[in-house]
Formats: structure tokens, sequence, C-alpha cells
């Protein structure tokens, strides 16, 4: 069992992530900017208040923990061209100040970045709304910052295309630069089920500093 702080906690993702890792046994920590809007208990639940975008607030909230998560967003594109790539910096500068004892950061990524069958990336696909463009752009300058990173143990997981609530079904696949498609070109993942690829790699770490991506 391990200690496992989850920035982004009440979102839909981070919510699914907490749930996930407690269900397993794992002790969480809950870090959000209003406690009030997290409604789970557990005995093995702590919440506490933090910022992802102040590394001092990293810093208090990572003494202590295994893992780090960040499942935060930014809600429309704007606000993740503001939060992703600005998070990463935080959390990254906030971990280091903890040296040898920094936990390892496990954060939710973006698919924008994933190659298609014909070599593009996904962002390339004509006609996507500009909003979208931005929040894949967000997620894809944060990865790029992480792939600078090298004192640190860090993952990036990318999501499918498509990615909702949904079944837990237990089962994905997965890729590492490659946007995964179903036998119709679907490409999807529950939020469930995403939540559970993420503490498949908590628990049995494969893809130390790399992406990988998460599909059905």
């Amino acid at each position: 069992m391990v200690n496992i702080a989850v920035f982004g906690a009440t979102g839909t993702i981070g919510s699914r992530i907490v749930e996930e890792a407690l269900e397993r046994g794992h002790t969480v920590t809950a870090v959000v900017r209003d406690p009030a809007k997290l409604t789970h208990s557990d005995p093995r639940l702590n919440v506490i208040t933090g910022d992802v975008l102040d590394s001092a607030s990293v810093t208090a909230a990572a003494e202590g923990q295994d893992v780090v998560v960040s499942a935060v967003g930014g809600g429309d594109g704007p606000g993740h061209l503001a939060t992703i790539e600005p998070a990463a910096r935080a959390l990254v500068e906030g971990l280091r100040a903890l040296g040898e004892r920094a936990p390892r950061l496990v954060t939710v990524g973006g698919a924008g970045s994933l190659r298609t069958p014909d070599g593009q990336q996904v962002w390339d696909t004509p006609g996507l709304p500009e909003g979208l463009l931005q929040i894949m752009r967000a997620h894809g300058d944060a990865l790029d910052y992480y792939r600078t990173v090298t004192d640190l143990g860090w993952t990036n997981v990318s999501p499918a295309a498509q990615i909702e609530p949904g079944e837990r079904t237990g089962t994905y696949r997965t890729a590492a630069e490659e946007l995964l498609t179903d036998e119709a070109g679907n490409s999807t993942i529950s939020v469930e089920d995403y939540a559970v690829a993420m503490l498949d790699e908590i628990e049995h770490p494969q893809h130390q500093q790399q992406r990988f991506a998460v599909a059905y």
C-alpha cells in the first residue's frame, strides 16, 4: 500500500482516481482548493487545501507521500493554457525541494500529441475547434516540459481521444506514442478504466520518465 497525494481530486478524472486508489487500500490525500467540494469520505482519505500552481504548496502536500498525482484541468481552452504547463513547472519545482525524499509524479496528459495511423498528430486533424486545440496544446506543452526533467521520477498518461464517465471493466490497452483505436476507428476509454490504468502504473511502474497512452 502506498501514500498518494492527488491534485484535482474533485474533478471528473481526479475523483475516479481517488475512488480507485481507496478501493485498492491505498491512503489518499486529496489536495483541493475548496475542501467543501469533496463529498467522498473514507478512513484512508485525508483532505488538505493546496494550490498546484504554488510550488511551496506542492512541497507541503508531497512531504511523506510515495506518489503525487496531478489530475488538474482548466475548464475551457484558455483555462487549460493558464493551468496545465504552469502546473507542471510548479509540481517539478515543488518536488525538487524535497530532494531525495521526492515522491514519484504521475500526471494526467492529453491525446493531442499522439500519432494517428497516417503519421500525423491528433491536433493536426482538420476542423478541430480552437478551444479543443488550446486544451491539446496545453497538455502538449506540459509533456514537452516533463521530457526535460531527468532528476525526478515522472509518468504522463494520455487518455483516448474520447474519455467520459462510464463503466469500470478493468481492461484497456496501452501504447507509447500512438493513438489507440478500435476496429471502427474509434478511440475511447471510460474515466473509470483510465483510473484503473493510472493505479496499475502506480502499483507496478512500467513507464518511468515516459508518456504512455491508454484506450480500449
